[in-house]
């Protein structure tokens, strides 16, 4: 890095800090995207078994309802950010592609609800909150650019204690409004979920079913149950045969009408 570059960086970092609180997130990202090109900016929350709270995002109307609205309303449960979340990934700058399973790209999230939002790639700032919340800040560059090269994460990476700094503050400022209400919602969609084919499948079957629907392979699925492929191969047959289909695709399929059931009438994905 030029005595140049650090002498503008360091200036338009400082005018970051200047900015009043709420407009700060506003401020870092416009510098981020200066430091390298970004498409769309999202800052999401995870929180137990609370829905993802976007606490800042700079989508344009149209565009919010795939990435916001839609998230929120079941796939952010096969989402690799949200699962990372869930295991205590550290913090850090992040691929999604270091975070996803096998056949991510293959399966049927990615081709059904993640090819939607026409992204070349997304790269996340993991943030420790606090007692077991995390805060990700999602860069993303649509697919007229090419991916986030190494020299990218490297000035990106360089930021990464100013970006942990504002989030914190970002989500503290949050906090001192009205405290969030837990919605019965959020925890319908994360129990139909982890009740999904409880009527017909065995306990097994239902974990298979989950790490299938996450963009596990049969291999993939084998190593995370510590099991053979050929087993893994004997369930999905089975549980193929129960829930009556014949493919990944109206498995996931299933699943999202068991999420837009009557127990929740209206919800999409």
């Amino acid at each position: 890095m030029h005595t140049q570059d650090v002498a503008l960086w360091t200036e338009e970092l400082t005018r970051v800090f200047a900015a009043a609180p709420a407009q700060r997130l506003d401020a870092l990202c416009a510098w981020l995207g200066r430091v390298r090109p970004v498409d769309h900016f999202v800052l999401f929350v995870y929180e137990g078994n609370h829905r993802p709270l976007a606490l800042f995002d700079t989508f344009p109307a149209q565009r919010r309802k795939v990435y916001v609205d839609d998230y929120q309303s079941g796939p952010y449960l096969l989402d690799p950010i949200y699962l990372a979340c869930a295991r205590g990934q550290a913090p850090g700058l992040w691929r999604l592609r270091q975070l996803a399973p096998d056949h991510f790209y293959l399966g049927e999230y990615y081709l059904t609800y993640y090819q939607q939002t026409g992204l070349a790639e997304e790269v996340a700032f993991f943030v420790d909150l606090g007692e077991g919340t995390r805060g990700v800040l999602s860069l993303m560059r649509a697919n007229h650019r090419v991916a986030f090269s190494e020299d990218d994460l490297a000035w990106l990476g360089c930021a990464r204690a100013a970006v942990e700094q504002v989030v914190v503050d970002a989500w503290a400022l949050h906090q001192a409004g009205p405290p969030r209400p837990a919605q019965d919602l959020d925890f319908t969609i994360r129990a139909a979920f982890d009740q999904f084919g409880a009527h017909c499948l065995t306990q097994r079957e239902q974990e298979i079913v989950q790490l299938l629907l996450r963009g596990h392979s049969s291999a993939s699925v084998a190593e995370v149950l510590g099991i053979s492929p050929g087993t893994v191969k004997i369930h999905r047959k089975h549980l193929y045969a129960k829930l009556a289909i014949n493919s990944q695709s109206e498995l996931l399929g299933l699943f999202i009408r068991d999420l837009a059931g009557p127990a929740n009438p209206g919800r999409h994905v």
